[in-house]
């Protein structure tokens, strides 16, 4: 791990919409435990949430601010408010996680004249120029980190302008909290009874937050196509924040009674111990319409010794060994998704353990926590020295 040289400890805001569930949200608490280790102060500037506590356990220190907002005076008010900051608690990088606070982030900075930098969380489509502007504020920071190497290949694809300094740095997967020898077989027990599956049912867990890219749609049309011996045996159950998407909820429960699959299909609310959830499942999938940046779920189910089905696109193409730890479907298609779920659904649970041994062992070698950490703060250092060199000749 890097340590500060500096004798004062050196301090690093990053700054993120809110501390709720996600994969930006929980990097920068990874990051703010690693930074506390190191001997730095980790600084959020964030409105907060359901994260608050796990943020204060992991020695980051909440500035609360309301930095969701695309309206340019408050985006400049926010810039001010940043640039008060960073003068006041001896900031020494800034580091955005969002478009929006991003914008301010990069006034407040460059203001202050100290680096800033920028991880590109997800794609942020762009269907006009205006949007494709919007979009550039996470590339003009003095060095962009992309989530996966799929992020990095988009990132110079869909821009005409390179960024100063883009490096790859995946996502990080905390193996100490994903350890299946940490989950006990009655927890096991008691989550698959919660969910409705008796012992010699095989569990198909699709996690996620209710929202209709995530392909949950598709998912329920390809438990519809399984063979009419199969569904009997099987228990799939769709588990997620509906996020007051509560229409949507009703479509997925309609679409779940329309093809006669009450007894099959289940919907669940948000799961705060998902190493449990995916120890829980005997397989999990990943549906998704569209392409995700990294995508926390497969590497996550993979770290649990869990076979994962997901879509073939994006960052699932680093983290799913096709063949090997899982299966790749084409996105969006149900026939194809159902030929997957029958693959798994009738291979032996030695088969599956071995996949799942293969997926932990991949995410080992490849997407620790630890190695994102130490990256991170790799990156962090390489900046400080650099804007310490021109100042000291200044001087």
């Amino acid at each position: 791990m890097i340590r500060s040289k500096a004798v004062r400890p050196v301090s690093i805001l990053q700054v993120v919409p809110r501390l709720d569930t996600g994969g930006a949200e929980r990097t920068t608490i990874d990051i703010a435990r690693a930074l506390t280790a190191a001997g730095y102060r980790a600084l959020v500037a964030s409105e907060g949430g359901r994260l608050d506590e796990e943020l204060r356990r992991a020695g980051g220190e909440l500035r609360r601010m309301a930095l969701d907002t695309k309206q340019p005076v408050k985006l400049l008010a926010n810039a001010r408010a940043l640039a008060k900051l960073i003068s006041a608690e001896n900031i020494a990088i800034v580091h955005a996680r969002s478009r929006a606070p991003a914008w301010s982030a990069l006034f407040a900075a460059r203001r202050a004249r100290v680096p800033f930098v920028t991880t590109y969380h997800g794609i942020y489509n762009a269907q006009n120029p205006l949007k494709r502007w919007y979009n550039s504020v996470m590339l003009r920071g003095d060095a962009v980190i992309a989530n996966s190497r799929w992020t990095a290949q988009h990132i110079l694809s869909a821009y005409r302008f390179r960024p100063k300094l883009l490096t790859v740095i995946p996502r990080g997967i905390d193996l100490s909290q994903f350890d299946p020898a940490k989950i006990h077989p009655l927890q096991i027990q008691r989550q698959r009874e919660q969910w409705g599956a008796s012992a010699d049912q095989r569990l198909i867990l699709l996690p996620g937050r209710l929202t209709r890219w995530k392909g949950h749609r598709v998912f329920i049309d390809a438990v519809a196509r399984l063979p009419g011996n199969l569904p009997p045996a099987v228990r799939a159950v769709i588990a997620g924040d509906t996020q007051g998407r509560d229409e949507y909820l009703r479509e997925l429960q309609e679409a779940i009674r329309r093809q006669e699959l009450q007894g099959v299909v289940s919907i669940s609310p948000h799961i705060s111990e998902m190493a449990l959830a995916y120890a829980a499942a005997d397989f999990v999938v990943s549906a998704s319409t569209d392409p995700e940046a990294f995508g926390r779920i497969p590497p996550e189910a993979a770290a649990m010794g869990r076979p994962v089905i997901a879509t073939d696109h994006g960052g699932a193409r680093e983290t799913v060994l096709a063949g090997v730890s899982g299966l790749l479907t084409p996105p969006g298609d149900a026939l194809l998704l159902a030929a997957a779920l029958q693959d798994l659904l009738t291979r032996s649970r030695a088969e599956l353990d071995e996949m799942g041994r293969k997926g932990r062992a991949h995410v080992a070698a490849n997407f620790s926590v630890e190695q994102m950490q130490n990256e991170t703060l790799k990156l962090y250092w390489t900046l400080l020295e650099r804007s310490i060199v021109p100042q000291q000749a200044a001087d």
